[in-house]
């Protein structure tokens, strides 16, 4: 007899999958950005850090709305070393999506021509930088700026490493009939 699919909230799938779409489409901004015209590249960065101001939102949300709604536990055919791969891999997203935006946010705050480029989201709502980054004396802002991209940039290449683990983890245990799709669904059950 199969065993029932035990399902995330609504809540907690809508979460997952609105992280993972704006995820996209900042890995698409950053590498795409400089095939952009010209004019285009400024808007493109502008779009790039407020899709990842609202993923740090979002997924903040999440560990608030993971803590007060436990997730269901992970069927009872996956073995110990499944379970506790799967338990290490969650966390890890957590931390490499939390890392993600706040060192982009620090990067940009260090960013020694910020005040020519007001920070605002989507545009319109402004937003402020890392006050202890953004007065820092030039010199030591401009080292810190290499060195926050620096570490951005690793952050998102380990993420996209586990995010492809992920992905792939998720469907490795859809075709072993675990029905683990079903378990993130958004709509009916």
């Amino acid at each position: 007899m199969p065993e029932p699919v035990l399902r995330y909230t609504k809540i907690a799938a809508w979460l997952h999958w609105g992280t993972a779409i704006l995820i996209v489409a900042n890995v698409v901004l950053a590498w795409g950005a400089e095939s952009l015209p010209e004019n285009w590249v400024r808007p493109g960065i502008d779009l790039h850090k407020s899709i990842g101001l609202t993923v740090l939102g979002l997924v903040l949300l999440r560990v608030l709305w993971r803590i007060a709604h436990p997730p269901p536990p992970l069927p009872a055919r996956y073995g110990r070393l499944e379970r506790l791969g799967a338990h290490v891999a969650h966390y890890a997203l957590y931390v490499l999506i939390l890392a993600l935006p706040i060192t982009g946010w620090l990067h940009d705050s260090a960013f020694k021509d910020a005040a020519a480029h007001p920070l605002r989201l989507f545009w319109v709502i402004p937003w402020f930088r890392i006050g202890a980054v953004a007065q820092m004396d030039p010199a030591a802002k401009e080292a810190a700026h290499s060195q926050l991209y620096a570490l951005h940039a690793a952050s998102g290449y380990a993420l996209y490493a586990l995010l492809a683990l992920h992905i792939a983890g998720a469907l490795k245990h859809q075709w072993d009939g675990h029905a683990e799709l079903q378990r993130m669904r958004v709509g009916r059950a």
